[in-house]
């Protein structure tokens, strides 16, 4: 049995991913800003072990003793999943530092609030794993969503450098680069074929983390499209309206 926590328990995909947890038996705590909507993420789970708690990330300087209040729910943590964040708004991001800041904090700084205390705790019992949702926009910045992609990028730096630093300690640290779900943070976005579906994404990070693998695309296919818009010459990029148009 693990003990596994969840933080933005409330989106569709971690829900999903808690299922999944709560089918095998582990033990679970879900951290979110809802309380109703984590009481219905733990009624999904079924008969498991699921315990719950509220927080606001963009509290920066609260997320220190969200995770130990956390940790110390589950009387310790073998496993970590991130899966808070919002796409904001691109538009009103390129006018208002208000706006784009509240993407940056949402995608990276309340992340990496987060990621301290977790990874200082791991690294202390030498075990254990991490996940972290981020996205394939952070590849490559697009006008239609820079702001996003940016601190989603900074994030895929910053856990680079965190799966070295905690590779001695034997705690693993995996970067969960995702395509387009369709879920209520992309209802207002036009559907195609490559949009994933929540319950077959979970399965997919689920797999990625139990794997240990450091970076994966999710769904997978996202790993052949990625190296050619990360590497198209930027002067074709910008004539290329399908990938730089709005």
């Amino acid at each position: 049995m693990q003990r596994v926590l969840i933080f933005g328990a409330t989106s569709s995909i971690a829900t999903e991913v808690a299922q999944i947890h709560a089918q095998r038996g582990d033990r679970i705590h879900l951290v979110g800003r809802n309380r109703e909507k984590l009481a219905l993420a733990a009624q999904r789970c079924g008969v498991a072990n699921v315990t719950t708690q509220t927080a606001d990330f963009s509290q920066l300087d609260a997320n220190e003793a969200v995770v130990g209040n956390a940790v110390e729910a589950l009387e310790g943590v073998d496993t970590v999943l991130i899966a808070h964040g919002d796409l904001g708004d691109q538009l009103a991001s390129e006018q208002s530092f208000k706006d784009a800041n509240h993407i940056l904090v949402s995608n990276f700084t309340s992340v990496v609030s987060l990621l301290i205390p977790i990874a200082n705790y791991l690294e202390g019992t030498r075990a254990g794993s991490i996940g972290v949702i981020t996205s394939v926009a952070g590849d490559r910045g697009r006008p239609r969503n820079y702001t996003y992609g940016a601190a989603k990028g900074a994030l895929n730096v910053y856990l680079q450098g965190l799966r070295t630093r905690l590779y001695a300690a034997d705690v693993s640290v995996t970067t969960l680069k995702l395509g387009p779900v369709d879920t209520p943070m992309t209802r207002d976005h036009a559907k195609h074929a490559l949009f994933g579906k929540p319950a077959e994404v979970a399965k997919d990070i689920v797999a990625a983390m139990d794997a240990k693998t450091p970076e994966a695309y999710v769904p997978f296919f996202w790993a052949a499209i990625m190296p050619v818009v990360k590497n198209t010459p930027e002067a074709l990029f910008q004539k290329l309206t399908f990938l730089s148009g709005r």
